[in-house]
């Protein structure tokens, strides 16, 4: 039986990017329960509009604050008016500055063979580009955003939710593939720039995990069933071990960890 810790306390804001579903709603919700309030953004229609609406309410709940948008995190336009309403609301709370955490977790990308059977199911160029947009270079640019307008300043941390996929090859998975193996180096391009500043960048490399989009992945059923034979603990990665995880990293304490891919698992990539 684990034993008892004290529990991560961390003051400011948390800005999440796919705050509504699978790991970005977790995330959102360990964050604010170890102290932080809560930027969100999401592209949610009218049927899964409920879920962001549950992820604010869990995070008020907590006695923190959730201001999500519902916008299209790679739209320059969406971008600029989101940033800026984060900036005149801390402007106005006397917290420029403040926002501790970024966390990458947009999982909207083409899943296609390069070279389809017939040749018209192969993936084009516009999905080609718009899944490295979406799932990659849109760290650039929020990362960009914040430093610029001075809304994260030392002590920051930048979590990009990468996986296994971005060394690995699956059927059909090469966009989304490329998209994690750019994340990474963009995550140790930032770093690299980003460290003088105090800030922190970092890949998190959670196991198979029951997502919604990891299910949209074709062959899933196998992934998981793998996972689960391999996996010492003989269970998955839940989207909460991976959200308590970013809290404890999140710390103050780990300022000097930049730069990485970190896994966040139960022991899949050790077994054979």
């Amino acid at each position: 039986m684990p034993l008892p810790a004290a529990p991560i306390r961390i003051e400011g804001w948390a800005l999440v990017l796919g705050a509504s579903s699978g790991f970005g709603n977790a995330i959102s919700v360990a964050l604010a329960r170890a102290g932080l309030h809560i930027f969100g953004v999401h592209l949610d229609r009218k049927a899964t509009l409920p879920n962001a609406e549950r992820v604010a309410a869990e995070v008020r709940a907590l006695g923190r604050e959730a201001l999500l948008f519902n916008v299209n995190a790679a739209g320059a336009e969406g971008r600029a008016e989101t940033v800026a309403a984060m900036a005149s609301t801390l402007a106005a709370r006397g917290e420029t500055g403040r926002v501790r955490v970024l966390v990458h977790s947009l999982a909207f990308g083409t899943l296609k063979p390069f070279l389809g059977d017939p040749a018209q199911d192969s993936v084009t160029p516009a999905q080609m580009d718009m899944t490295l947009d979406v799932m990659a270079h849109t760290l650039v640019y929020w990362t960009q955003e914040l430093v610029a307008r001075g809304l994260m300043r030392e002590g920051g941390r930048i979590y990009a939710m990468t996986s296994s996929g971005g060394t690995r090859v699956l059927p059909a998975y090469g966009p989304v593939s490329a998209a994690k193996a750019a994340l990474e180096s963009h995550v140790r391009q930032l770093a690299m720039e980003l460290a003088p500043r105090g800030i922190t960048v970092n890949a998190i490399r959670a196991g198979v995990t029951a997502t919604p989009a990891a299910q949209k992945i074709p062959g899933y059923d196998k992934l998981e069933a793998d996972a689960r034979r391999r996996n010492p603990s003989g269970r998955m990665t839940l989207p909460e071990d991976v959200a308590r995880a970013i809290a404890v990293l999140a710390h103050a304490d780990t300022h000097w960890i930049t730069g990485n891919v970190i896994g966040v698992d139960g022991g899949e990539d050790i077994v054979g």
